[in-house]
């Protein structure tokens, strides 16, 4: 189907359950990804050694704190670990973002 995003893993990536957490932050460790996957769209690749560690941390209202780490024997000489910091964006629309080929809008699809 035109216009739809297909990505079905085989095997399926495992996570540990959500319980698992470290005082305010949830830890989501998964393990299982098959091998030859990239990371991002930049092809950052991603083998069947791979753990992916994301922490979730709220810290404030309206803030949300995301460690991401990688940890990739077979791809990477070392662990390495992306921070991101979201806010919520109050009394502004909700844009939809489809999945198309040869998508070349994005950009243009700023907030107000």
């Amino acid at each position: 189907m035109a216009g739809r995003c297909r990505w079905t893993p085989s095997p399926l990536p495992t996570a540990t359950p959500p319980e698992n957490g470290d005082g305010d932050t949830l830890v989501v460790e998964s393990t299982g990804f098959p091998d030859g996957q990239w990371l991002d769209r930049d092809g950052s690749p991603l083998t069947d050694a791979s753990k992916i560690t994301e922490r979730f941390r709220r810290p404030a209202y309206g803030t949300l704190e995301i460690g991401i780490t990688v940890n990739d024997p077979k791809a990477y000489t070392h662990e390495w670990t992306v921070k991101l910091t979201q806010h919520i964006a109050l009394n502004t629309d909700l844009l939809n973002y489809y999945c198309m080929e040869n998508e070349k809008d994005s950009t243009h699809l700023v907030g107000k």
